[in-house]
C-alpha cells in the first residue's frame, strides 16, 4: 500500500460523496457523521491503492469519480467491512 495513494483517495471529494452514499444505503443514520472518523479505514481497504495508482498512471483525470477505478462493489465491500469490524462478537454457546 502506498501511503501517498491512500492520502490522495482521502482527499478526493468525489470518492467521499460515493462512499457516503454507500453508508447511507446501509441505513446508517447520519452517514457523514458515521463516516468522518472511519473514512481512512474505508479507503485503505486492500486493492484500493493499486487501483488508484493504476488509474493515475493511466491518466484518469478524477479517479475518485470514475466508477471503473474504485467500483461501487469495492466501496460497498469496504463500508461493510468497517461496519462488521465494529459489531460485537457473537455470544459463545
Amino acid at each position: 500500500m502506498t501511503y501517498n495513494d491512500v492520502a490522495d483517495m482521502a482527499d478526493s471529494e468525489a470518492l467521499k460523496r460515493r462512499v457516503t452514499a454507500a453508508v447511507a444505503k446501509e441505513e446508517i443514520l447520519d452517514p457523514s457523521g458515521w463516516l468522518y472518523p472511519r473514512y481512512w479505514q474505508v479507503v485503505s481497504q486492500p486493492g484500493w491503492d493499486a487501483a488508484w495508482a493504476s488509474a493515475v498512471a493511466g491518466g484518469v483525470e478524477d479517479p475518485g469519480a470514475d466508477e471503473g477505478v474504485i467500483t461501487d462493489g469495492m466501496i460497498l465491500s469496504g463500508v461493510q467491512a468497517v461496519i462488521n469490524s465494529e459489531l460485537p462478537p457473537p455470544p459463545e454457546s
